[in-house]
């Protein structure tokens, strides 16, 4: 048995240091030179791709080799940052200090005073009442984040 174990023993590290004899092409092996004879005679449509089926009602652009295309620019939107942005305590209070919601003082303490401005905030906002400043509740809050002046919102400020 313990001749058996070795045996085996034996063929997985034969196996795992000179693998299973395929040699693998290297990327010089790989590539083929293309003339530019091959290149431009290459249709577009004959690159590997996946296929797809896709119904529309428009024609088809039959695209030319050594034609100029238009392109139209697209309009692009700012990114959004990666990941959700979380306020800090004290930018909190301020958005709802300029917002007539907190009294206290702007000290970076999320209390009892904080909680309660937040969910009064929330209710007079149309948000539900839940005391915590997640995504859409930040969206309005922090509109009053850099306005010292700000008016508050008609009901319930204080």
């Amino acid at each position: 048995m313990k001749r058996f174990g070795f045996i085996v023993l034996a063929s997985v590290i034969a196996i795992s240091i000179f693998g299973c004899g395929k040699k693998q092409q290297t990327l010089e092996e790989m590539q083929q030179p293309m003339s530019m004879e091959t290149l431009s005679t290459m249709s577009t449509t004959t690159a590997p791709t996946l296929e797809t089926k896709v119904e529309s009602k428009a024609p088809e652009a039959k695209i030319e080799v050594g034609t100029p295309s238009v392109v139209k620019a697209a309009k692009l939107e700012p990114l959004p940052p990666a990941g959700p942005f979380k306020p800090t305590a004290i930018e909190i209070q301020a958005a709802l200090k300029n917002a007539g919601f907190y009294t206290g003082t702007v000290d970076g303490k999320i209390g009892a005073k904080t909680k309660k401005a937040i969910s009064e905030f929330q209710k007079a906002n149309g948000l539900t009442g839940d005391g915590k400043v997640g995504p859409k509740t930040w969206s309005v809050l922090s509109k009053y984040l850099n306005s010292q002046s700000a008016s508050p919102t008609s009901s319930g400020a204080r």
